[in-house]
Parts: C-alpha cells; structure tokens; sequence
C-alpha cells in the first residue's frame, strides 16, 4: 500500500523512500506465500467440511472451554454431543446438543457412551433448520413429519476434559496420580480408538482435536500430575499426526489434528491462580470465547494445525535454549512455581465457608481446561 501511496505522489521509482518500502513489501508477501507452502506441506490440502454431514463429539463439554464450542456448534445447528462426568441440569442444556453423563477415564464407559452416541435419535427441530437456513446452508431432513433423524458416526473429535489435583508432590495419592492420567491421557487413547476406524477409508475424513497446554513445556510446582499427562498428549498428538498422514489403510490425510496449546483460561478449574503484573502482561488471561473461535475457525476452513494462545505460548520452546541459570531467573519472575499457591488456599477457603469437613484442594477438579 505504502509504495502505491508513494507513486501517487508522483515519487521516482529510484527514490529510496520507493525502493525501500517496496522491498519491505515484497519481503511481507514472500512471507505470506511461504507460510501457506508451509501449511500445505505440513497438513496437506484441507477438507470440506459442511455442518449437515459433521457429528461433533466434545469431552469435558459441561462447562468452560467445551461448553463454548458445543454452544457455538449448536447455535448453527450441528449435531454435537457431549461427555462429561457432570450432569448437566436440563434448563442449563445448550440448544441443539446432546449431554451424556460419562467418565472419559472408565474405559467401559466411554465404549458404552460412544455406541449411545451412534445409535441414539435426536430430534431436528424447526429451528435447527432455521439456523441453517440463516447460515446459508443447505440442510436435509430425514423424516419430514417427526423431525428425527440418527447422529450417525462422529466426524470432529475434540478431546478437551481434564482433572487437575492442585498439591504438592508428596501430599498425591496414587489414585489421584491415576485418576489424572486416566483423564486427562489415556482417555484420548479410548476415544481415538472409538473414532479413527469408521474414518480411515472416509474420503472426507474428519477432525480429531487435542487439548494440551503451555504447561506441557513448563511445568509447575503443585501440578506435576497435570503437567505429566499434558506433556504426554503433546508425543501422542505428534505421533498419531505423522500416521495419519500415510495413506490407507494406514491412514487418512483427510483426517486433519489440531493441536491446542494455551496459557491460563478464565475457567473454572484455575480460577485463583496468582498471576504477577509481568506474567499477566506477558501471558494474559486467554478469554475462553476467544480460543473456542479459533479452534471453530480452524475446523471449518478444514485445516489441521497447531493454535498457540496467547503469543507467547507459540515460542514457549525457546526456553530451553537458555542457559539452565536463565531459565531459572525466567520462572521467578514469571511466578509461574508459586502462582497454585492462591488457587490452594481459595478452593480451602470454599471449603471452610460451605461448612465441608473435607478440604476441597485434595479433591480433583474437573472441567474443561488445558
């Protein structure tokens, strides 16, 4: 823009202030060409992706970050199904998705759940299709008089719950390790398994979407059980990504992963974490709206990828360049080893006021968090 501003102006072609902002511009586009070669040569050509045949499947869906995408998917009018061990009362349902109470970390449930979730009927109301239609979608109903048709097999899976134990080292109990392995890594495991076959021989493919964190590469004190299993998913996650690129039946390129890596979300689950005024300027609050769009965003261009919010999440790995000694000095001013200490005394805090005779910091909290 700048060099045609410049010749408008009637500037030669050999002034410097023309060769230098062209050159400036050439530079931007060659790097805007180069980032969609890279795309291309590490996710391959996206899919097409229309709503009417997508079946979403979301873990940890009750509330948070989950909740957000099951909402936004509903509103258009997907079919979207969600797993979560809360029960969600009936009033605070999201329009157009369907609950099942499950624990993602009890294999046997999760088998029973996803055949419900095959085999179960759900209704297409009016204004489902009305939604569509606002969309500009083209939609289809299966029995004009009842309105019913089958969620059918599930296309886009966002494997988001997570349990976090919030204690030190020595105060974790062996169930509460499990329990957040269970969760929060092998259930990614039970429900990949559930999901890939129908889709390996699908030439439109599907999603599989993994929630990890920025912890995963940090780590933290009061949190070596989570940031154990998040760092797990990160060689899973990489590791299924390069077998689902070989054709079939080994694999499906049509099967697109994303990968989600963000910093502290306003959920629930971390709701008291200590920030200091440098790590709060550094790595803000990722709004729980803002990171729901750009997975949504991410799904419908069909693309597969890596999100990274906020910013500095997406070079968190350059830590480990630094001299141990540096990297030390980085962890005490980012606070990131003391920050669980508020979330400890606040969940304590509840605890003493709702009259509990347990502390509510030894018990898991689940929700939809990386």
């Amino acid at each position: 823009m700048i060099p045609l501003c410049l010749r408008a102006q009637a500037t030669p072609y050999t002034a410097p202030s023309f060769v230098y902002t062209t050159a400036y511009a050439f530079f931007l586009t060659l790097l805007y060409f180069l980032s969609i070669l890279n795309q291309r040569i590490a996710y391959g050509i996206p899919r097409e992706v229309d709503l009417t045949d997508e079946v979403i499947v979301i873990t940890g869906g009750a509330s948070g970050l989950g909740l957000c995408i099951a909402e936004i998917y509903g509103m258009r009018g997907a079919s979207v199904a969600v797993m979560d061990v809360k029960e969600v009362d009936e009033r605070a349902r999201a329009e157009g998705v369907d609950f099942y109470t499950c624990d993602v970390g009890d294999r046997e449930q999760v088998d029973r759940t996803w055949a419900q979730i095959v085999d179960d009927v759900c209704s297409f109301q009016e204004s489902h299709t009305a939604r569509l239609h606002r969309f500009r979608r083209p939609y289809i109903l299966i029995d004009d008089v009842m309105g019913c048709g089958k969620l059918g097999t599930p296309t886009v899976l966002i494997n988001n719950a997570a349990v976090l134990h919030g204690k030190r080292f020595l105060a974790l109990t062996p169930e509460e390790v499990e329990a957040s392995f269970r969760v929060n890594t092998l259930s990614h495991y039970h429900l990949t398994k559930r999901f890939l076959p129908p889709l390996i021989n699908r030439p439109e493919g599907g999603h599989l979407i993994t929630i990890s964190s920025v912890l995963a590469h940090l780590g933290a004190s009061h949190l070596s059980a989570y940031t154990a299993t998040k760092a797990a998913l990160l060689a899973f996650h990489s590791s299924l990504t390069a077998e689902l690129a070989l054709p079939p039946p080994q694999g499906n390129p049509a099967i697109k992963t994303i990968l989600v890596k963000p910093g502290q979300l306003s959920t629930e689950l971390f709701n008291g974490v200590e920030s200091s005024a440098l790590s709060r300027f550094v790595g803000p609050t990722v709004e729980v709206k803002d990171l729901a769009m750009k997975i949504v965003g991410k799904i419908d261009k069909g693309k597969g990828g890596v999100i990274t919010e906020p910013a500095y999440t997406g070079w968190i790995g350059v830590l480990d360049l630094l001299p141990t000694g540096l990297q030390k000095v980085a962890r005490g001013v980012s606070g990131v080893d003391v920050a669980m200490d508020g979330w400890v005394m606040k969940r304590r805090g509840q605890t003493q006021n709702n009259g509990k005779k347990e502390d509510q910091a030894r018990k898991p909290s689940r929700a939809s968090l990386a």
